[in-house]
């Protein structure tokens, strides 16, 4: 029977500690080798339950997963309040930022588990702006999947990015924080480092479209989208399967 082995590792940036998660399936008695490597980055409510459950997904698909821990302690802002200091705070930081992005990287690529020179980073709302500020400044990775980024975030300067990614957007056309201005910028950048790139812009979907809580948020220009969420995820195990020459199982429901 299958399972999935799940672990939590602790790791460290600075004085900050992270308590990122690991799952990777199995079947039962086997021993699991080396595999290609997702580092997961949250979205603004930090490594949450719900993150977690995305985690098994990527799981089940063949792949090890590390769930971030960008906040650290696990902490996990309930307030418009919090999380806007937070993100601030990475914003106004970058070194910092990142920082805590290639911490995590680390320890995954430690872990026994995981194929250290295949992993990908694939983020959700910040977290997507984390894996396009990764990519974009030089982290070495295989490639970057930004879902329904806070494209607003990232910076313009591609000159240290990492060429040989390949990067995946899934973006709303409704989300405020990934309008054409921000966009536009991003598309050009990754043109000029050289980095194989593709764009999906969903209809009428807004921020945080693969969330099913997305609308008891009462953020503005936030809304679940459950048929762009199914298209999102099925071309990120698309992209995944490409990015590893391997093909992963399907799925159909949406992140």
């Amino acid at each position: 029977m299958a399972h999935t082995i799940t672990r939590d590792i602790a790791y460290r940036h600075a004085d900050t500690r992270m308590l990122g998660c690991l799952l990777a399936g199995a079947r039962a008695g086997d021993a699991v080798g080396a595999r290609p490597g997702i580092l997961l980055v949250h979205d603004a409510f930090g490594l949450t339950a719900d993150l977690v459950a995305l985690a098994e997904r990527y799981a089940a698909l063949g792949y090890t997963v590390f769930a971030a821990d960008v906040w650290g302690e696990r902490f996990q802002p309930t307030t418009g309040e919090q999380i806007g200091r937070l993100i601030g705070s990475m914003a106004g930081d970058r070194d910092e930022w990142m920082s805590r992005i290639r911490a995590a990287h680390l320890a995954a690529a430690a872990q026994p588990e995981v194929d250290a020179a295949r992993i990908a980073v694939v983020g959700y709302c910040v977290g997507g702006s984390s894996a396009l500020e990764y990519v974009r400044t030089g982290g070495d990775v295989a490639g970057a999947v930004s879902i329904h980024g806070g494209l607003d975030l990232v910076a313009g300067d591609w000159s240290a990015a990492t060429s040989t990614a390949s990067v995946l957007l899934c973006t709303g056309a409704a989300d405020p924080m990934a309008a054409p201005r921000h966009w536009q910028p991003i598309k050009a950048g990754l043109t000029d480092a050289g980095i194989d790139w593709e764009f999906d812009l969903y209809s009428g979907a807004q921020h945080a479209f693969t969330n099913p809580k997305a609308d008891a948020l009462g953020m503005p220009g936030a809304a679940y989208d459950a048929r762009s969420a199914a298209r999102a995820w099925a071309r990120t195990v698309s992209f995944l399967g490409e990015l590893f020459a391997e093909a992963p199982k399907s799925s159909s429901t949406g992140a």
